[in-house]
């Protein structure tokens, strides 16, 4: 079965940028293969602020769209995160969406696309592996980061020199990354044997 991969565009800010991003990204990362890539755009999931009364670790979810939500994420082998910096941070729309499932975002690797002004995002990407080490996830190291300046200087997004070798980099530390983090949580799901 091949890889699964997912893109999530963190923003969902109306006249947000973040969706000509991740159409280029989607689009990059199915040329460069080696996994099965889909969009996860959270401005089409209904999850509202975090309205589950329990601990996200026992799954014991009350509503349909946590169970919706947890079903989708745990579908996935891997991610790529794609992130806007808003004040030095990442949007609060996605630290929600983190927060809804725990144990569904276990064991699987992530890449971050970051986005913004002078720093292309930089801080909202170190902010954002806080979290995901946090759930259990690996981030790989390659990180590409865009300039919003310089990528939509004309108005429409204009990936810049270097940026499609920056995404296959790190599209295959996480694919190998996925692949081999698929087998930590098929050897996790094994039952105990007696010595």
């Amino acid at each position: 079965m091949p890889l699964r991969i997912a893109l999530i565009l963190g923003s969902t800010r109306p006249g947000r940028r973040g969706d000509q991003i991740a159409a280029w990204a989607l689009e990059a990362a199915r040329a460069h293969g080696g996994a099965d890539y889909e969009l996860v755009d959270l401005a089409d999931h209904d999850l509202g602020n975090l309205d589950e009364p329990g601990n996200p670790s026992f799954q014991q979810y009350q509503h349909d769209h946590t169970r919706a939500w947890g079903a989708l994420i745990d579908s996935f082998d891997g991610y790529v995160f794609l992130v806007p910096e808003y004040n030095h941070a990442y949007p609060g729309a996605l630290k929600n969406a983190l927060d809804y499932v725990y144990r569904e975002w276990n064991d699987k690797a992530a890449g971050i696309i970051s986005y913004g002004g002078w720093v292309a995002g930089a801080r909202a990407a170190e902010a954002l592996r806080l979290v995901l080490a946090e759930l259990q996830v690996a981030t790989v190291r390659a990180q590409p980061a865009i300039s919003t300046h310089a990528s939509f200087g004309t108005g429409a997004f204009v990936p810049q020199e270097g940026l499609d070798t920056a995404v296959q980099g790190m599209l295959d530390q996480l694919i190998a990354w996925s692949g081999a983090l698929r087998g930590v949580r098929r050897a996790r799901a094994q039952p105990a044997t007696a010595a």
